[in-house]
């Protein structure tokens, strides 16, 4: 379901109490992964999935999106699946998957030490 805007006045129809829902497509994938992002944490919940959440916005946007994440969800219990190592190089576990299973796990720390397949990866990338 879009993002939308919860108003006490309805009846406004500009501004920031215009429904998002009306002009959702006008904005860019990565625009809307952010309002959805807001949404997440307006809701204040305890547990939380985000499932390729800075995927399409710049590595920029996505470090000042790590460190709101980090800030906002510290209490919580926070679930990431990601492909960009920056987007989990900070996270306390990491689970790697290779075709469907668990290869891996472990803090960034102990996974690079091993020299397994999350080191490997890291090695082969421009982090």
């Amino acid at each position: 379901m879009p993002a939308t805007l919860v108003t006490a006045e309805k009846t406004k129809s500009s501004g920031l109490d215009k429904s998002v829902e009306k002009c959702f497509g006008k904005f860019s994938s990565g625009q809307q992964q952010l309002f959805g992002l807001c949404r997440v944490i307006m809701r204040r919940r305890k547990i939380v999935v985000l499932d390729e959440a800075t995927a399409n916005v710049d590595l920029e946007t996505d470090k000042l999106v790590q460190e709101v994440i980090r800030k906002e969800f510290r209490d919580c219990t926070v679930l990431t699946i990601a492909h960009r190592l920056e987007t989990i190089m900070n996270s306390d576990r990491i689970i790697v998957m290779d075709k469907g299973t668990i290869a891996e796990v472990g803090t960034p720390q102990e996974l690079l030490a091993k020299d397994g397949m999350f080191a490997q990866l890291v090695k082969t990338s421009e982090f």
